[in-house]
């Protein structure tokens, strides 16, 4: 059997003393953190598209990266080398999961039919190997935003050749995540939005996605497949508007459109950078709404304006995101897929190593402080305390919907100018350096 990672062994914890770059310094997936261990709170996956489609291209040059599964002419043996080099991946880097879109893992024939055959016999090897090795599938998915058939949208395209098109995609990606027992399905408009308003309707490509997502639904239900389904927000790039802008925008969406018993959110880190906002905010967000569900681990670049998927590296971000994540309960379907793909000049196969490596370590460095500050439970008794006058009679009458404006003005009256309190961010900005710099 060909090894497509030679030199590499199984990757192993030999803690924060260690100076083996390949092995894991805080990563222990047996520990037990707040009463489960690491890899089921975690439950990290490896994307197949950057990790193993992802040659370094981008809009400058070709890509700079060889690999030796990545060369076979026959595309049913150049799926079969690669679909066998990501399973050696997984497990000498020891993650549980892993997740794919549907021409990840094959290269797309010039008719659907043909398409569908080589599907088909890439996802029996994917099963073969998921029973062979124990990896399980996190979630699946489609791509239908990079064939020119796409340049105007999937679900949302002027075409309705196009919408259908999209539709035979979804469906026999979501089968074929059925038949590999996955634990979700991700909705992902890479080009759902419009470049100009001049030649759109935004009115008409909003209902069409809805009532494609309703058809997802119902086939969901047809086949009997029990995972979560997901979509995850956008603003733009690669159009310059994407109607799944943040999570709040796609929660809006949803319950506008009958669709929010059916759907939960998969946040992105570098997404949330592109819509202005904080990684931990559309965690928070997704937390207080219930829709929480599933997260791609990267990061974005605060200097560059693009969608850059770095390896997350982040301890102070990775910290904020797990309090998040604990704090609503902690993943069920869901998990962290690092939607990363290595830089332009790391083109060694072991850069894949070195990367996914730095990141479960900084996220299982994250969550043994998020662990800690939620059992001294500091910044939840301060939170508290600030928000206490709610829990008075008179708070409680307003939160019921009891009180009125009336009700509003007798108690301003009553008690005049309101007394002010210090929001005490700096303290809380030390304390929370404290947590990560004690924490090991």
């Amino acid at each position: 059997m060909t090894e497509f990672f030679p030199g590499v062994k199984k990757i192993a914890y030999e803690g924060p003393e260690s100076k083996n770059p390949l092995a894991f310094k805080h990563y222990d997936a047996s520990a037990k953190v707040a009463g489960r261990t690491m890899a089921e709170h975690l439950r990290f996956a490896v994307c197949y598209w950057h990790t193993f489609r992802g040659m370094g291209a981008d809009m400058f040059g070709p890509g700079t990266m060889t690999r030796s599964y990545a060369g076979a002419a026959d595309p049913d043996k150049a799926a079969e080398e690669m679909m066998r080099a990501a399973f050696e991946f997984f497990t000498k880097l020891g993650v549980p999961f892993w997740c794919f879109h549907d021409v990840d893992i094959i290269l797309e024939a010039d008719s659907l039919a043909e398409t569908n055959r080589r599907f088909a016999k890439a996802v029996a090897l994917a099963k073969q190997l998921q029973a062979d090795t124990g990896v399980r599938l996190l979630w699946g998915t489609t791509n239908a935003f990079s064939h020119p058939r796409f340049m105007a949208g999937a679900s949302t395209n002027p075409s309705p050749d196009v919408f259908a098109y999209a539709g035979a995609q979804v469906k026999r990606a979501m089968e074929a995540t059925h038949a590999l027992d996955g634990a979700g399905y991700v909705f992902w408009g890479g080009r759902e939005g419009y470049d100009t308003l001049l030649n759109t309707d935004m009115k008409r490509e909003t209902d069409h996605l809805a009532r494609f997502l309703h058809m997802a639904v119902a086939h969901k239900k047809k086949i009997g497949f029990k995972g979560q389904l997901y979509i995850e927000p956008k603003p733009h790039e690669p159009t310059k508007h994407q109607y799944d802008f943040d999570s709040a925008t796609v929660h809006a969406f949803l319950l506008k459109n009958g669709l929010a018993d059916d759907f939960k959110i998969n946040v992105e880190a570098n997404h949330a950078t592109l819509a202005r906002h904080e990684f931990v905010h559309e965690l928070e967000y997704c937390v207080a709404n219930g829709i929480l569900g599933s997260v791609d681990a990267n990061r974005g670049d605060y200097l560059l304006g693009w969608d850059t998927d770095q390896f997350p590296t982040d301890v102070k971000e990775c910290a904020l995101a797990m309090y998040a994540i604990l704090r609503g309960g902690g993943f069920t379907s869901g998990g962290l897929n690092f939607d990363a793909k290595l830089r332009r000049q790391s083109i060694d196969p072991v850069d894949l190593f070195h990367a996914h490596i730095g990141a479960m370590d900084a996220f299982a460095r994250g969550l043994k402080v998020a662990a800690k500050m939620i059992e001294d439970d500091v910044l939840g008794d301060f939170v508290r305390q600030r928000y206490a006058g709610w829990d008075t009679d008179f708070g409680r009458r307003i939160e019921s919907g009891e009180a009125t404006l009336d009700d509003m003005h007798a108690h301003a009256l009553e008690h005049g100018e309101p007394a002010l309190q210090s929001g005490r961010q700096e303290m809380l900005e030390n304390l929370l350096n404290e947590y990560l710099y004690a924490v090991r």
